[in-house]
């Protein structure tokens, strides 16, 4: 089964140097563009992170600072990488929660601003989890009947990941085959920001989802404790989270309220 697209839908997959958003880099990328037509584009590409890679990183997808000693910066490759992506939609195995908010934050770091929330996106492991409740190798195995060979390799998670959506449409009748209803269907919660510090709460209001003013409303805050936006803003929090926060603050000043 192919996938109904209405443009063309990018499976994306990234290894890093580290689970943290606000700080940790993107050491590979690989991206599979599938258009409507059923023609398919893939580039991956080794970055130069700038920074160490841990060696318990490495032991998981055996990328080592030698490898990637002579390799671009990721800002060399964002213009590339970014027009590879405009216009289509986002797909990737847990990237709702982690590939899109690090992806953002070093198309920030490169001084791209990519307003990512325009971008339909959806998380096959979301799907999975919801359907299976098993990881990228499982789930290959499973839908697919094929062992994933060298997983943590990003052009192979890729690879899978859009073979294991296909299978997924073709396995569930209740599964549509259509975008914006599978990216709806593999959004655990909505959030504001892309980490989820910032989520969305029962009456449509941006809210703080961690700290002392978890579950509080964000414009309340804001209002309330004027010192916390800054403390926010020079705070250790992802560039994205505090692009989104610097948005809501203006709005609120432009509309007067």
């Amino acid at each position: 089964m192919e996938l109904s697209l209405t443009r063309p839908i990018c499976f994306f997959d990234l290894e890093t140097t580290g689970v943290n958003v606000s700080k940790d880099k993107i050491v590979e990328i690989s991206i599979l563009k599938v258009f409507p037509n059923g023609n398919k584009e893939s580039k991956t590409w080794l970055v130069n992170p700038g920074i160490p890679i841990p060696p318990q990183t490495t032991a998981v997808h055996g990328i080592t600072d030698e490898k990637v000693a002579n390799e671009p910066s990721f800002k060399q490759l964002s213009k590339s990488i970014h027009e590879l992506i405009k216009g289509s939609d986002l797909a990737g195995f847990n990237s709702d929660r982690f590939d899109i908010p690090l992806l953002a934050e070093e198309m920030l770091r490169a001084e791209i601003d990519v307003d990512f929330k325009k971008f339909l996106t959806v998380d096959v492991q979301t799907i999975f989890h919801k359907m299976e409740k098993r990881n990228l190798s499982a789930a290959y195995k499973f839908y697919c009947g094929k062992e994933l060979e060298n997983a943590h390799s990003a052009e192979a998670d890729t690879t899978a990941t859009y073979e294991v959506l296909k299978a997924q449409i073709e396995k569930y009748d209740d599964l549509e085959n259509d975008i914006t209803s599978l990216s709806a269907f593999s959004t655990r919660r909505k959030s504001v920001d892309f980490a989820g510090f910032i989520l969305v709460d029962d009456d449509g209001d941006p809210s703080f989802s961690f700290g002392k003013h978890k579950g509080r409303k964000v414009n309340e805050i804001l209002d309330q404790e004027p010192g916390y936006f800054s403390w926010l803003l020079n705070a250790d929090f992802p560039l994205y989270t505090k692009k989104v926060l610097t948005a809501i603050r203006m709005e609120r000043m432009n509309t007067g309220l």
